[in-house]
């Protein structure tokens, strides 16, 4: 009975030992007053750019590299996509957060018009304009057409239809009173202009890109190029009535045998939100872009046009209160 009672005893030393020694391996309570730390909440920033032989797709990789480095918590990314139209559709659904898009046709998302016709998008907010893709009026010297008023009664290459490009040249056409009913209108993408006018199918072409541009490098190879140049008081009276344009010159030897400056009217390349960002992380994500503009510039050539001085040229859309507050400081 007495070994009985001794076995027991022990068994239950043994336990209590055993519950000691578990308990001394769990965590130990923070030091009173010291607070237990929080982990960060990550926050996701994809965004949006365009095709990965485009310009956006660089620029993007070098802004989500600028964010996931200077801002804690944050997890960004950049993604290929079909650009400005489609990524204004991304920011609509909720799949990005942040966009690269032409200025013109966030306005026209904006406002329901042109390819957002009846289809307006609520919410859209812009963080900053980066570059000029300028609108640039091509064609040959041995056509004769020296100014866009030359251009009625001639085969000209407006762009895709329904492109930004197409828009474009509807409207500087406008501006001096010539409309499709004046031209023989050919609906082409860019690579689709510079064959026809090699071709001599076409006699003038809209080409909106940064330049210098592979397209017109291309006619300019085998054929003397003239840019037709848009006067001031129009280009004044375009932006009057598109706030999205800016005026721009291309320089002189831009394109080969180019002997002078050209004057021209651009949109501008833009980074887009919605009013759904905190105002927190897009003050954030602003000073963190304009404090590390190196990157851009060693990501792609049109980073060197990236500044603060002209972050907000041709904003088309209301500036969001967060970019607001940090290029008021």
């Amino acid at each position: 009975m007495v070994r009985v009672r001794r076995n027991s005893f022990l068994v239950l030393m043994a336990m209590f030992l055993v519950l000691v020694l578990v308990a001394g391996c769990g965590p130990k309570p923070a030091p009173e007053g010291e607070k237990k730390e929080e982990p960060t909440e990550k926050k996701f920033v994809n965004i949006a750019t365009g095709g990965t032989a485009g310009t956006y797709f660089p620029l993007g990789g070098a802004i989500a590299d600028i964010l996931n480095k200077n801002i804690d918590g944050v997890n960004a990314s950049a993604q290929s996509t079909g650009a400005s139209v489609a990524n204004i559709n991304m920011l609509k659904d909720g799949s990005v957060e942040m966009a690269f898009v032409q200025n013109d046709i966030t306005y026209y998302a904006a406002t329901g018009t042109e390819m957002f016709q009846d289809k307006k998008v609520d919410g859209l907010r812009g963080i900053a304009t980066l570059y000029p893709e300028t609108v640039q009026i091509v064609t040959l010297a041995k056509t004769g057409i020296k100014d866009i008023a030359d251009m009625k009664g001639k085969r000209v290459a407006v762009g895709a239809a329904g492109s930004g490009t197409e828009a474009n040249a509807r409207q500087i056409l406008e501006a001096y009173g010539i409309t499709y009913q004046d031209i023989t209108v050919q609906y082409l993408s860019f690579a689709e202009a510079a064959s026809n006018l090699k071709d001599g199918n076409v006699d003038a072409a809209f080409v909106t890109a940064g330049f210098p541009t592979a397209a017109i490098q291309d006619i300019a190879a085998q054929h003397d190029v003239v840019l037709l140049p848009v006067d001031e008081d129009i280009a004044d009276k375009l932006i009057e009535k598109y706030p999205f344009y800016t005026k721009v010159i291309i320089p002189k030897d831009t394109y080969p045998k180019q002997a002078e400056d050209v004057n021209a009217v651009a949109v501008m390349a833009m980074l887009v939100v919605t009013d759904d960002m905190d105002e927190q992380l897009a003050y954030d994500i602003t000073k963190a872009i304009y404090s590390n503009l190196d990157r851009l510039q060693t990501a792609h050539a049109v980073g060197k046009m990236i500044t603060k001085e002209k972050a907000l040229d041709g904003m088309s859309v209301e500036l969001h209160p967060g970019a607001e507050k940090y290029f008021k400081e």
